[in-house]
């Protein structure tokens, strides 16, 4: 088992960070430190998932399935690009469009997605199939990197902030190939204020909480705080709650 931190904190927000940073270098460390918080903070809102069922929707070579499963989870992974999987996806994994999963209505306790929202064209459509294959009362994890955050424009951030175009090309320049993520095809301009109006608005799901993920303070807060929390929110943490039939 891996270290804990309490959350929100500055250690973990450090610890996270860090951990970042070196996510080129050292990916494995990096993504089973954020599989091991992100399990941690649904266990928070949810309790233990042993003997539950989580389906992890875009959780690219599934760090956080194999995580789930290391607590006794039974958890699966879908994932629509198969160049994500890596070499070894964890056994059971079915390559899927988070669209038209291929599940039952309710057949999940909890439905996990992390950092996918941003690379969708219908986050709406999105989030409706993360409500029909969960159980009524059931958990639902979706967190984002919204665009105006530092880490907006992903690889090419934070030059985002004078446009996407002339972003990619400084990108290019400094790394000379080609950036993974073009605004409007794999990566959307998704914004924190209109997203919780949308979600609200939903009569499928109710929001048990908004905050940032990763904000060592005052994480709910910055959240209620219209214009900053483009900016300081970093990534947004939804925790939603399957609404009764």
């Amino acid at each position: 088992m891996g270290r804990r931190f309490k959350d929100p904190s500055l250690r973990r927000s450090l610890a996270l960070f860090r951990a970042f940073l070196h996510e080129q270098g050292d990916p494995e460390a990096c993504y089973a430190l954020l599989a091991l918080d992100a399990a941690d903070q649904v266990e928070a809102y949810d309790g233990p998932v042993a003997g539950r069922t989580v389906v992890d929707v875009g959780g690219g070579s599934g760090y956080f399935t194999e995580e789930f499963r290391r607590r006794g989870a039974h958890a699966y992974l879908f994932e629509p690009d198969v160049r994500e999987l890596g070499a070894k996806p964890p056994d059971g994994t079915v390559v899927a469009d988070g669209y038209l999963l291929p599940l039952s209505d309710g057949v999940a306790d909890v439905t996990f997605s992390s950092n996918v929202l941003e690379h969708v064209a219908d986050p709406q459509t999105f989030l409706s199939e993360l409500a029909r294959v969960t159980r009524p009362g059931g958990l639902i994890y979706v967190s984002f990197t919204n665009w105006l955050s530092p880490w907006g424009g992903h690889e090419w951030a934070p030059w985002h902030y004078l446009g996407a175009e002339r972003a990619r090309a400084r990108y290019r320049r400094r790394t000379g190939k080609a950036a993974k993520h073009t605004l409007g095809e794999n990566l959307f301009a998704v914004h924190i204020g209109a997203t919780l109006r949308q979600v609200r608005a939903r009569d499928d799901v109710t929001v048990v909480a908004a905050r940032s993920r990763y904000w060592p303070f005052l994480d709910r807060a910055v959240v209620k705080a219209p214009g900053i929390r483009e900016l300081a929110t970093w990534n947004l943490l939804l925790i939603l709650r399957r609404c009764p039939r």
